[in-house]
């Protein structure tokens, strides 16, 4: 199913959906592998991942804005096919070093602790993003916080 007709689906089940399909900015899938996108999205669709977080700079480095509350975004596979609507709750920017215990546990991944939030993101930074700077831990983070408004199975 290609986006399009991904987000023709959504509408559907959904109405408060916007009509235009989202930008293409807005169409992406967690982390930088395949195996990343299809571990990630399970947690998002199983309901135990509410939260993300990227560097400020990556979007300053695509030209992209930030994600705002109220916006949508599809959400891909591992395979680039379109698995979810989400809907962003709330952003906060704050350096890496200050990202909260509650934000770490939203975001679901390994024991949900912040200390295995900041090994996993220190690694997934400096091993996956390139943006000209090097890993630092004022580094500004954007923090998501979403809610899945459709799924599919």
């Amino acid at each position: 199913m290609n986006v399009t007709e991904f987000w023709a689906e959504a509408r559907a089940a959904v109405p408060r959906l916007p009509t235009d399909v989202p930008h293409e900015d807005r169409v992406w899938g967690f982390g930088a592998t395949r195996g990343h996108a299809d571990e990630l999205l399970g947690l998002v669709l199983a309901g135990v991942k509410t939260g993300t977080a990227s560097y400020v700079w990556e979007y300053e480095a695509d030209g992209e804005a930030l994600p705002e509350p109220g916006g949508f975004d599809i959400v891909l596979d591992g395979s680039d096919v379109p698995r979810a609507v989400i809907e962003t709750v709330s952003i906060e920017v704050v350096p890496f070093d200050q990202v909260t215990e509650e934000h770490a546990r939203a975001e679901g991944e390994d024991d949900r602790t912040l200390d295995s939030w900041r090994r996993i993101h220190r690694e997934f930074f400096e091993e996956h993003v390139d943006v000209g700077r090097p890993f630092a831990d004022d580094m500004p983070m954007v923090c998501e916080r979403f809610r899945v408004v459709f799924p599919v199975r």
